[in-house]
């Protein structure tokens, strides 16, 4: 939005919390993929979004803990976790969808740099556990007990390692390796953690 057209917008009056709080973290959800975390200051979120900076200073303890919300408030309709009755083709397409993000749609960039900002900002690990990371575990977590319900998974199976396995691995070569990976990777994956959790006989 143009500071002509955020002017225009508050002339009508003020805008809701709501609707407010919707252009914030869709401003910085377009800053945070498009010129990565950096770009995230309250200064710039501002003018993109036609707010104040004191809202966003009230809202936000500080511009990365603002950009992990605006992270999940993005990726989440993209990541959605399908329920088809069939465990292996949902797992494929959430991973799927999941790895294209970081690859082809350019979120792995602006995904490491939260990672790594939320190891010294207590304020963007909070953000990131309890608005991103935590939610999709749970998520992943849910369609499996579903899964292991219905005998598609060992009784015993641990599921909680079974997340961290699947989703763990492109983490793992997103952050540490830095090793290129794309989505032929992922039907591999699925099948190798499967086989470790699949019913015997």
């Amino acid at each position: 939005m143009t500071e002509q057209g955020a002017g225009t917008r508050r002339g009508r009056g003020r805008r809701p919390a709501g609707e407010v709080r919707a252009a914030v973290l869709a401003a910085t959800g377009r800053l945070l993929l498009e010129e990565g975390l950096p770009a995230v200051t309250f200064d710039r979120v501002a003018k993109e979004a036609g707010s104040s900076k004191v809202t966003l200073y009230k809202w936000w303890p500080s511009p990365g803990a603002l950009a992990a919300e605006a992270y999940f408030a993005r990726s989440a309709p993209v990541l959605e976790f399908p329920d088809t009755g069939d465990l292996r083709a949902d797992l494929v397409s959430q991973l799927t969808a999941f790895v294209r993000l970081m690859t082809r749609e350019g979120a792995g960039v602006p995904v490491s740099q939260i990672v790594g900002a939320a190891q010294t900002d207590p304020y963007v690990a909070a953000a990131w556990v309890e608005g991103y990371a935590r939610p999709r575990r749970d998520l992943g977590l849910a369609r499996l007990r579903t899964a292991q319900q219905s005998g598609q998974l060992r009784p015993d199976a641990d599921l909680h390692l079974l997340v961290d396995q699947l989703w763990g691995v492109c983490y793992h070569r997103l952050l540490v390796l830095r090793e290129p990976f794309d989505e032929t990777l992922v039907p591999r994956l699925v099948d190798q953690a499967l086989r470790g959790a699949a019913p015997e006989g």
